[in-house]
This record gives C-alpha cells, structure tokens and sequence, in this order.
C-alpha cells in the first residue's frame, strides 16, 4: 500500500468516526416533518412538555464575561459546567477539518458554540447553537437536520422580553433501538438565532435533563 492510500483509508476512517460520534452524541433524526407551532401555552403535563418538572436551582451564569461568550445569557444548573467548543482547524489537512467540524459541531445549519454538562450529577447535556434567519425555520432545520425523528411539535413561550420557540421530538437511538424524547429552543437576538438543545446520554431518562433545560429557558436574556 502506498503512502497516499494509507492517508486516504485513515482520513475516511476518521471522517465516518467523527460521524458515528455525532451520532451517538445527538441521538437524533428526521423524517422530514414538522408540526405546527402551537399558541402560548400555559401548562401541559405529561409528554412531551413535562411542564409539572421544575426548575433546577442556578449557580452562576453562562454567556457574555464566561468562558462561554454567548448572544444570550441564562443560569447555569448546580453540579453542570459550561465549556466553549472550538471549530477544528487543521491547516495541513482542511479538507479533514471540514469535515470534521461538519460533523461534530454543525446541524441544520448551525453551528455549536458551548456545551453545558450535566453528566456528573445527570445523564445529559444542553449545547448552545448560533445560526443566521429566523427563529422557525433554523429550530425545523435543526430538528429535521439528524435521521430517524419523529414526532415533532412546536409552542411558543414568552421568557422575560424574549419570544421562544420551543420544539420536542422522538429521537431514535441505535446503540439500544429505542426512541427517546428530546427538546430545544429557539431565540433571536441582535441578528442571530440562538439555539439551546437538551439530550440525555443513551442510558439516561430524557426527563432528568429538564430541570436545567428549563432554567436556561426561564432565566434566558439578550446580553445587549
């Protein structure tokens, strides 16, 4: 085998681990539906709101003057730390990194700026997400953007002076082929549509994610 081939085989097989990451990561998918966002709602137990979970209690702040500088702002959960996820810049092999930062940090068109860990205390995570439009059509691109999704419904919320789309969706999950139930948000601020999406990790009851999901949601502001 020549050197050539051999760096070809070893590019291809990062590129498809990258891939298989992004989708263990995620755990997510489209059929390339999308419902109808519904008025303010109040209250809706149950699924797929589970509006009777509460709040987590914060402990300090995410966004602007934090490791993660962000459009907005919103109150970290006690026990998650935030980290900025930086785009993967490989000057020798760009065609590598593009593919790279295609998979792991880009859906639907927009981009992953910082994750927020939960999975010292709970089986999941919030990743943050900038893109360009409108709020609607940027939350549909990013949840029609996986496979295998469905279910999707949207509402609109009102957090302090900011209009948020909301939408949940069943996500399937090959690693225990089982469909799991996910949530995001959709915001716009100066320009931008900011995202903040909630998964559990495979092994995590979905549920377990919203009490800092709605935090973010209920203490979400503009930073200018």
């Amino acid at each position: 085998m020549d050197r050539r081939r051999g760096v070809d085989i070893v590019r291809r097989g990062m590129i498809a681990a990258a891939v298989l990451v992004a989708g263990v990561l995620t755990g997510c998918g489209a059929d390339g539906s999308s419902g109808d966002a519904e008025p303010t709602a109040g209250t809706a137990t149950g699924s797929p709101w589970h509006d009777e979970v509460a709040a987590a209690t914060g402990s300090g702040p995410v966004g602007a003057g934090t490791p993660c500088p962000l459009p907005v702002t919103f109150q970290l959960a006690d026990g998650w730390r935030a980290a900025p996820v930086e785009i993967p810049d490989d000057a020798d092999d760009p065609e590598l990194a593009a593919a790279l930062a295609e998979a792991l940090i880009r859906r639907g068109g927009a981009t992953v700026r910082c994750e927020v860990d939960g999975r010292s205390v709970t089986p999941g995570f919030l990743r943050v997400y900038t893109t360009e439009g409108a709020p609607r059509p940027a939350l549909e691109a990013f949840v029609d953007a996986g496979r295998q999704v469905t279910e999707p419904q949207y509402r609109q919320r009102r957090s302090g002076d900011l209009d948020v789309l909301e939408a949940s969706w069943l996500s399937h999950r090959e690693l225990l082929d089982e469909n799991m139930r996910e949530w995001a948000l959709a915001v716009q601020v100066g320009g931008q549509t900011v995202l903040i999406g909630a998964s559990s990790t495979s092994f995590g009851d979905p549920v377990e994610v919203l009490p800092a999901y709605r935090l973010a949601r209920e203490t979400l502001a503009a930073t200018s």
